[in-house]
């Protein structure tokens, strides 16, 4: 599914020109065609773990994903991007050089179910692992915990397929809690953060792993408890 007609511009300033100019029409079906295609991408993902978690559930009688949320960047957030790399600013250069235009957040009960789920889905055959970063072994400085894969998936059209890559981050609820307050208040301060500050959230983050491993221990034992008592 390629598109029909490029308009690049380059610079932020440029992009702002054009909206007002007879162009504006062409960028919109432009960024519209790319829209489906990368909503089609996460839909495949969204089917293909879903049906993982209704096969754990009828297997073992539970859920290891909580929630799943998806999200396409705007087409400022992608020129803006794009501009911070110094890269062409147009719909093409978006779609050859940003992995993470879909992206979608797993949200799991326990760490052990993160890597499960992330191994489960990366061994599908039509399922191409492009990078894998793990955050939750190598925390980020600020404490942020997170498994992120790059996956491409094949996207099938009536004139066609075309392979799209997205963006998995996979984490426990707590380390959701941390993040969406972390990313709260990050956006609520209008200069930096104070280096106090920024120890304290880094203390929260440590505290808040350490709760999930205390959860995944207790998890463990009470199952073992149920086994041992079938």
């Amino acid at each position: 599914m390629m598109m029909k007609r490029t308009t690049a511009i380059t610079s932020l300033n440029g992009l702002e020109q054009m909206l007002f100019c007879d162009d504006v029409e062409v960028l919109k079906a432009s960024f519209l065609e790319m829209q489906h295609l990368y909503q089609s991408a996460t839909r495949e993902i969204s089917t293909k773990l879903e049906i993982l978690d209704d096969e754990f559930q009828f297997i073992h009688k539970r859920n290891p994903i909580h929630h799943m949320q998806s999200r396409i960047k705007s087409i400022k957030s992608i020129f803006e991007k794009l501009n911070r790399k110094e890269l062409e600013i147009s719909m093409e250069s978006a779609k050859a050089n940003l992995h993470d235009i879909a992206g979608i957040r797993v949200v799991c009960y326990y760490i052990e179910d993160i890597y499960m789920i992330a191994k489960m889905l990366t061994q599908q055959d039509d399922i191409e692992l492009i990078r894998e970063t793990d955050y939750i072994k190598n925390p980020k400085p600020n404490g942020y915990r997170s498994l992120h894969l790059v996956v491409k998936v094949p996207v099938f059209f009536s004139d066609g397929k075309e392979w799209v890559p997205v963006e998995i981050q996979i984490r426990t609820m707590a380390m959701d809690f941390w993040a969406s307050l972390e990313h709260q208040l990050k956006y609520k301060t209008i200069d930096a953060i104070p280096p106090s500050v920024v120890r304290e959230l880094q203390e929260c983050a440590d505290t808040i792993a350490d709760t999930d491993l205390r959860m995944q221990r207790i998890y463990k034992t009470i199952e073992q408890f149920n086994d041992n008592a079938d």
